[in-house]
């Protein structure tokens, strides 16, 4: 949670339309090199793609069944994602040197702040041990609502989460998403909530400060 070391507000950024990953990735590139050289401010980027999938540092070649959209390899952890229109995708760039060299903690702080998120629509989300993500129990089934996997360099993040606004579920099908082959995957709107992108956001807002401290804008 926030340290008391920790002085100066975060950036809230929200982006139009769709943005190019490679673009997203050049921008994160730059924020945090700018981050550790003490001439930006820490930053939260919420940006929709273009459909995509993106491969982190543990995807297996199996998992991805059909490449239907373009597919990135990136540096961040975890396996195969699908990111796409009615996805929303938080990047956050943090320094973790300033806040808590901890990065365990700082998952379960993203973690958290999607729960919290998640429980303004009248959603509970869960985390399941062995399972990366945030769960939704659906009857006698779990469904992923939304994901994680981050990177840190030289203690500033980068990367982040995407939770699941109102995506075309089926844009899922071309991989195993993040390995996991028992469990589906579910979003707000599937759950039956008809909350815009807008809405979302000002929940994320809100849970954002609630866990990692003041926003500047």
């Amino acid at each position: 949670m926030v340290s008391d070391r920790l002085t100066g507000a975060v950036e809230w950024r929200v982006e139009p339309g769709l943005t190019a990953y490679p673009a997203a990735v050049a921008f994160m590139e730059a924020k945090v090199a700018a981050i550790r050289a003490g001439t930006a401010t820490e930053t939260v980027w919420l940006v929709e793609h273009p459909p995509i999938y993106t491969a982190g540092t543990s995807a297996k070649p199996s998992d991805l069944v059909d490449a239907r959209f373009p597919v990135f390899q990136t540096g961040r952890g975890g396996q195969y994602t699908y990111h796409g229109p009615g996805q929303r995708v938080g990047y956050v760039m943090l320094d973790l040197h300033r806040r808590s060299p901890d990065v365990r903690a700082f998952v379960r702080d993203l973690e958290e702040w999607l729960i919290r998120a998640l429980a303004t629509f009248g959603v509970k989300g869960e985390r399941r041990s062995g399972r990366v993500g945030i769960w939704v129990v659906r009857g006698d089934r779990e469904d992923k609502i939304a994901a994680l996997g981050v990177r840190v360099r030289h203690w500033v993040t980068f990367h982040g989460v995407s939770l699941n606004v109102s995506p075309n579920l089926a844009d899922f099908g071309g991989i195993v998403p993040c390995g996991i082959r028992d469990h589906g995957v579910t979003s707000l709107k599937d759950l039956g909530i008809a909350a815009t992108m807008q809405d979302v956001d000002a929940a994320l807002k809100a849970a954002f400060e609630d866990v990692f401290g003041p926003i500047s804008n």
